[in-house]
């Protein structure tokens, strides 16, 4: 058996709590991106109350984002409720015991994980709760935790262009081109394929490789058992709970937020009735929210006082492919600069309706371009920090170039794809 490499768990901070987003919060609570979120929702308020952006325009950004509101809040409630239960925990030692101590089959593994979870409960899901269950996989089992940090940082960006659930931008993207999740499933599983596909390449190069992690073999886990009636209970009514949300995934359409308030509602309730503390304000992912409000107040006004005639000159108005391989390289472009959720309602804003390929080209940019910098999506700025309160440590020039490296491949690859099939 090999030793584990420098990058050591930090196992006094095995479970941080899923709320606790980044660095040393302040005497009031908040972190510094707290603080960085209020920001963009104060000037987005400003905007509208200075006259910057019309209200009737504001108003008309609030009622489009109404519904994704209720799904983002819905949907990391019952993930933060299903982690609680220890749902993920349970699901990622079996894995690890069905890999039987053989890396490529762990490999496997993880990726199915974490591609599954990313597609079906969305991305910021695998960022916030599958991160700290696989670090803390990394402990009882002796792998070295930079790879699945990597795993679940990478995928969750390149793994979520199946569903209009995967991600945030999809939703915008599908209500759009007004499509329903079965027909976008269509539309995107051949992108999505030959992203996962770009991905676990890479991860095995870089980052899985014998070379890489130092060790032949890891230590297969105990698995984790509810102690009593009452957790076992918590346990199956949540994953039911998430199970009916993703059983209802292609018949519910643009409802997809009653679906997800629906199965949190499930969870809330058994969560009641049985561990009645867990039931926190704090579960409520305020954060979140105010930045998508404040973004989609902010980046309007941006776009009327001169973003909208630079993303013009990178997008241009191609057809073809040309026309689509600038939308997606301005998406990813812009997401490593920025981030990726203003990124794509920027470049969305001058895309024509009827040019879905370029506008499904800017959609690959902006989900699987975001991997180059910590800052480039949410996922992946919180997967870097829960890495850090984890004690891991992850080699920037490493992040950045490997990060790179995949994401001109990845990108690349799916835009070809959705050209050809489309």
């Amino acid at each position: 058996m090999g030793h584990v490499p420098e990058q050591q768990v930090d196992s006094a901070a095995e479970n941080p709590p899923s709320s606790a987003l980044v660095s040393a919060p302040s005497r009031w609570g908040l972190s510094t991106l707290d603080w960085v979120r209020l920001g963009l929702f104060a000037a987005g308020l400003l905007c509208v109350a200075t006259g910057l952006l019309p209200r009737a325009e504001a108003a008309d950004n609030m009622r489009r984002i109404g519904p994704l509101l209720l799904f983002l809040c819905s949907v990391i409630i019952l993930a933060e409720l299903t982690r609680q239960a220890k749902v993920f925990d349970v699901i990622a030692h079996r894995l690890a015991i069905l890999g039987r101590g053989y890396y490529p089959a762990l490999f496997l593994l993880c990726v199915l994980f974490a591609s599954a979870t990313t597609i079906l409960l969305n991305l910021d899901t695998t960022a916030v709760l599958l991160t700290p269950v696989m670090l803390a996989l990394a402990i009882p089992a002796r792998i070295p935790p930079l790879p699945l940090a990597m795993t679940t940082l990478w995928l969750a960006n390149t793994a979520s262009l199946l569903l209009p659930v995967s991600n945030l931008t999809n939703l915008l993207a599908a209500e759009r081109v007004a499509l329903r999740a079965t027909d976008f499933a269509a539309r995107m599983w051949a992108p999505q394929l030959v992203s996962i596909t770009a991905t676990m390449v890479c991860l095995w190069v870089w980052y899985w490789r014998r070379g890489r992690r130092e060790t032949d073999r890891y230590v297969p886990p105990e698995p984790i058992r509810p102690e009593n009636a009452r957790e076992r209970t918590l346990l199956y009514t949540t994953a039911g709970a998430c199970l009916l949300f993703i059983l209802a995934i292609p018949f519910v359409g643009d409802r997809i937020g009653i679906a997800a308030t629906l199965a949190a509602a499930i969870a809330v309730v058994a969560f009641a009735i049985f561990d009645r503390s867990s039931l926190r304000l704090s579960l409520i992912p305020w954060q979140l929210l105010v930045f998508v409000v404040g973004l989609f107040l902010v980046v309007p006004t941006l776009s009327r006082f001169g973003l909208a005639d630079v993303m013009h000159a990178l997008i241009g108005h191609d057809s073809g492919v040309v026309g689509a391989y600038r939308a997606a390289g301005a998406g990813a472009g812009l997401s490593n600069v920025a981030n990726n959720l203003p990124a794509y309602t920027a470049g969305e804003a001058v895309v024509s309706e009827e040019n879905r390929n370029q506008l499904l080209a800017l959609l690959i940019g902006t989900n699987v371009g975001p991997i180059v910098t910590p800052w480039a999506s949410l996922a992946t700025l919180l997967c870097l920090e829960f890495c850090r309160t984890h004690g891991v440590r992850v080699p920037m020039p490493r992040f950045v170039l490997t990060g790179l490296g995949l994401a001109v491949v990845a990108t690349t690859g799916a835009v070809a794809v959705l050209l050809a099939t489309g």
